[in-house]
């Protein structure tokens, strides 16, 4: 494959094994003197130098075990051939790599390859990106002197069917197995347990007879998560991904940032011509580190799906079909309505929502149409509804909102505590990083009320579950605090430098009261004493203690809460401000942080300065040249409200599906209903589109420029692979409609748009294309404080000067169970499905999950007359849906748990209207429910279907 990779290619060079940290030691290679570090591999410090020594089964990402033989080299002094991949470099090493004798070793080494791999290198998949193809060369290969005999890839021999023949596996439906081209060179096996952790394969048989397995009878059926780390390992096409077989090889690649979590893993788009072949994930990605999971890898098949909509679309009325318009004609359609109502009912009576899985360039910009062009601060994102606590919390504490370390900190880590989170499913790509550090000896303690896969981690070290009973987050963490005080496990002296002394005074008073000790909570959170106690020791005991949290822990009445008592528990145990510790939300969607910092919530510009700080308001007004209103604008729930009672009139929504996504899905409905212009701007007719009076068509993370900021303040580069299928990049779209309103907009590339960013919020000051293009990435602030950007955050102080210790006092949710509803609700995701799903549905991910399922306990189901897989009612206060059930000892007794990927399901039906006290995030995460043998779906299910269906007709332009 041609390179043509953006940042420099070099950074993707396959070195061969490891890096490695140590002192210098110099040595030399074919008479070139090198200066390495201590631990180094010969086949590096060749690498290092620019000398490639053959190999098959090394390679950068795995721990070299030496069994290929190709790499052998001449080492002064030392007998034989030792192989350069395992052999570490010493002071003084003289090195040949390239001998007479070292050439017929490595032929004859490479003849035994090829006597049983099928020579059909012309119509192979691999054809040119094959390293067993280039090492033939490399050695240069003329010859197999070996006579035909038994192998493996012949599918007959002698007129009879070939016993050593394994037929291709093609069960996964993104890449194929073929063990008629497998040279056993174990990086398969390795990958999946070295990079991945998921131990799925295996080698069954031994010497002639050995071949990677999967111990089940396909892939499909395995244990494998289909991350795609085999498949990059593999030196020749017995891995291959099926895009590849069907297009052929990839000519160019660049590099881009996945648009799916908040870990943002950095890829190579590898394309032919104008098509997408494969994403490969890059080895310069900080955030990943060569790594990914199905969804970043595998799913971009959305990009190019019937469903997508490429032209803009308008009606007068929700009942009306779908007209199909040019740009100039919806744009006019969408700003002649919006004129109307705010010339009727006030500037206030409109609004916008920002998206998350927009750049953070486009989040700007809509902010900006809310603030410089409608005239108000109505402005939201579903940031808010997910993790607004965080914000709220960590500035409260800390003076900054965001996490504090990078993704490389969990290296250093000696004890993970994961809360509300289920890294796994959700940040597969970073709980394989974490997963490695549990397999090194690190401690985990989960805070959950599933038993998440982590605790399943092999080969781990000391673990603790704490299953609670959901809403009561504080009052475990409280009760950790209450031990660690009161058993003098307090870092003083961190205390003393760092913390405010008589915050710190008053709440250590609070937390030593006997209401919150483990005994006098055990009750209330269904976990013992003891295990509260044995991890509150292991917390506070551990050099290095890092938390790990997600909407398990802001998605709550006590949401905010819950993000200061772990905040309180970092500061009293010293846990801030160095590798291997800190507070790290993980955020659920690829730009949650940046479209926080772009001053998406309704009471904050960018930067997180309130829309009342006059000095803040003074730097926007003169960079657009208009009067900012200082009032707090209207969050999602406030204008669905206003709406109903008729004050709320218009939104445009960029990117967003809130009437899945968002809770009480009738109080949704109802609001969108209630609206005279609903403007959906988007890839698909998604379900808030059924309310919608405009469409204007979105454009994918592949067909645009600019940047996402991931779960670390990372901000990495999007970059554009292909043209944008429907004309426009989603920024322009934005501008059309903003000038279409009557503004001057010119901008002409994002990077204009990074500009006006960096020069009106601090935090981005230094931020420049420029300077990602040469870096790769950067984490925020980036400024001339530091202007290498903050890969640690309050390394020698808080962002507000001294840490704030603040009371966490318990308070029972309003969401209660009793004789109509005894059971608790709780929501999350799958590893295959992402979000609303609009995305993954639409891919071949739904193989793995086709459907959303309510997990129950079998005492639960039982009592209930419930088997597996029976259609069940799940019935809530709210409102009431079916699904099919899945009879588990994951939930606790008194505890069930379902996803939303799906709309028929229509989870959120059942969700309420209960919210955060500080930031009005929605309390998901608890629900009081019924659950019953269901035969059909709920009236609101049918009802819905069919307005959904009505919804999406469309007549075709003229």
């Amino acid at each position: 494959m041609k390179d043509f990779i953006i940042p420099d290619a070099n950074w993707s060079k396959d070195m061969g094994t490891p890096a490695r940290k140590g002192a210098p030691v110099h040595l030399t290679i074919d008479g070139m003197a090198i200066t390495v570090p201590a631990g180094t591999s010969v086949m590096r410090a060749a690498a290092e130098a620019g000398i490639t020594i053959p190999k098959l089964c090394a390679t950068d990402s795995l721990e070299p075990i030496g069994s290929c033989r190709l790499c052998m080299v001449e080492i002064e002094g030392m007998r034989g051939t030792p192989a350069s991949c395992t052999t570490p470099v010493t002071e003084g090493m003289q090195v040949r790599t390239q001998t007479e004798q070292l050439a017929t070793l490595r032929r004859g080494v490479m003849e035994l390859y090829i006597s049983d791999h099928p020579l059909d290198c012309l119509t192979c998949a691999a054809n040119g990106d094959c390293e067993l193809q280039d090492m033939a060369g490399a050695v240069g290969l003329r010859e197999v002197r070996f006579t035909p005999g038994e192998n493996h890839f012949e599918a007959r021999q002698n007129g009879e069917a070939n016993p050593c023949y394994i037929p291709k596996d093609v069960s996964n439906p993104y890449f194929s197995y073929d063990p008629a081209k497998c040279i056993v060179c174990m990086r398969c096996v390795r990958a999946c347990e070295e990079v991945q952790g998921t131990f799925a394969l295996t080698i069954e048989g031994r010497g002639f007879d050995a071949r990677i397995s999967t111990g089940a009878s396909d892939f499909l059926s395995s244990d494998c998560v289909s991350c795609g780390a085999c498949v990059q390992a593999c030196p020749t096409a017995t891995l291959v991904e099926k895009s590849v077989e069907e297009i052929g090889t990839p000519e160019r690649s660049i590099v881009t940032t996945c648009a799916y979590c908040g870990v943002g893993c950095s890829f190579e788009a590898q394309m032919r011509g104008d098509t997408l072949v494969r994403m490969v994930p890059w080895k310069g990605g900080e955030a990943n580190r060569g790594h990914s999971c199905v969804k970043g890898r595998f799913a971009w098949g959305y990009a190019t799906h019937k469903d997508r909509i490429l032209n803009p679309m308008i009606r007068d009325s929700i009942d009306q079909p779908w007209r199909e318009v040019g740009w100039q004609e919806a744009l006019d359609f969408a700003a002649g309505r919006l004129k109307a109502i705010q010339a009727k009912h006030g500037k206030d009576s409109v609004g916008v929502i920002t998206s998350s899985r927009c750049t953070n360039e486009e989040t700007f910009l809509v902010q900006k149409l809310a603030r410089a062009v409608f005239g108000t601060n109505n402005t939201d994102t579903c940031a808010r509804v997910c993790h607004s606590p965080t914000g709220y919390g960590l500035k409260q504490t800390f003076g900054t909102s965001a996490g504090t370390q990078n993704f490389d900190s969990v290296e250093q880590t000696d004890l993970a505590l994961v809360i509300g989170a289920n890294p796994t499913d959700g940040h597969p790509v970073f709980a394989s990083r974490l997963r490695k550090r549990l397999r090194a000896g690190a401690k985990l303690i989960v805070v959950d009320p599933r038993r998440i896969d982590l605790l399943e981690t092999p080969h781990m070290g000391d673990g603790w579950h704490l299953p609670l009973r959901p809403g009561t987050n504080v009052a475990v963490l409280t009760a950790m605090a209450h031990v660690i005080v009161t058993e003098g496990l307090t870092d003083d002296t961190f205390i003393a430098e760092r913390c405010d002394l008589d915050e710190w005074a008053d709440y250590a008073e609070f937390v030593r009261s006997p209401d919150y000790a483990p005994e006098a909570v055990e009750a209330l959170t269904g976990v013992s004493a003891a295990t509260i106690r044995e991890a509150a020791r292991a917390y506070a005991a551990a050099p290095n203690a890092a938390i790990y949290y997600g909407l398990g822990v802001t998605e709550h009445s006590q949401g905010s809460t819950t993000v200061i008592a772990i905040a309180n528990l970092a500061m009293m145990t010293g846990n801030i401000g160095r590798e291997g510790v800190g507070v790290n939300p993980l955020r659920g969607q690829n730009n949650v942080q940046g479209s926080c910092d772009m001053g998406s919530f309704p009471h904050e510009l960018p930067g997180y300065r309130h829309v009342s700080d006059d000095t803040a308001r003074a730097i926007f007004e003169k960079a657009w040249g208009v009067t900012l209103d200082p009032e707090p604008g209207l969050r999602i729930p406030n204008m669905l409200d206003a709406a109903v009672s008729g004050a709320f009139k218009g939104i445009y929504i960029q990117g967003e599906d809130i009437l899945q996504s968002d809770p009480d899905t009738r109080h949704v409905s109802a609001g969108l209903a209630a609206m005279d212009c609903v403007i959906v701007h988007d890839l698909f007719l998604n379900e808030t589109a059924n309310y919608a009076h405009v469409f204007l068509p979105g454009s994918t993370f592949l067909e645009k420029d600019g940047t996402f900021t991931n779960a670390e303040r990372r901000i990495n580069m999007v970059r554009r692979v292909m043209a944008p299928k429907n004309g426009y990049a989603d920024w322009e779209v934005t501008q059309m409609l903003a000038n279409a309103m009557g503004a001057d907009w010119h901008y002409t590339h994002p990077s204009e748009v990074m500009t006006e960013i960096a020069a009106t919020t601090p935090g981005f000051a230094n931020v420049t294309y420029e300077m990602l293009d040469a870096r790769g990435s950067v984490q925020w602030p980036c400024n001339d404080a530091a202007p290498e950007g903050s890969p640690i955050m309050h390394v020698d102080g808080f962002v507000r000067g001294k840490g704030r210790f603040i009371r966490t006092a318990y308070v029972p949710t309003d969401e209660r169970t009793g004789p109509r509803f005894p059971l608790l609700l709780t929501t999350g995701r799958t590893l295959s499905q992402y979000n609303v799903g609009a995305q993954t549905r639409r891919t071949a991910n739904s193989v793995w999950h086709e459907e959303d399922r309510l997990e129950i306990h079998p005492h639960d189901a039982e009592v209930r007359g419930i088997k597996e897989d029976d259609w069940v009612r799940l019935a809530s206060r709210a409102g009431e849906t079916t699904l099919r059930a899945t009879i588990t000892d994951r939930v606790s007794p008194g505890v069930v748990y379902t996803t939303f990927h799906h709309p028929n399901t229509q989870a959120n039906v059942v969700t309420t209207d209960n919210s955060d006290w500080a930031t009005n995030c929605p309390e998901y995460k608890v629900t009081a429910v019924q659950v019953g043998l269901s035969n059909g779906p709920s009236d609101w299910q049918e009802d819905y279907a069919a307005l959904s269906e009505a919804s999406r007709r469309i007549e075709a332009a003229e």
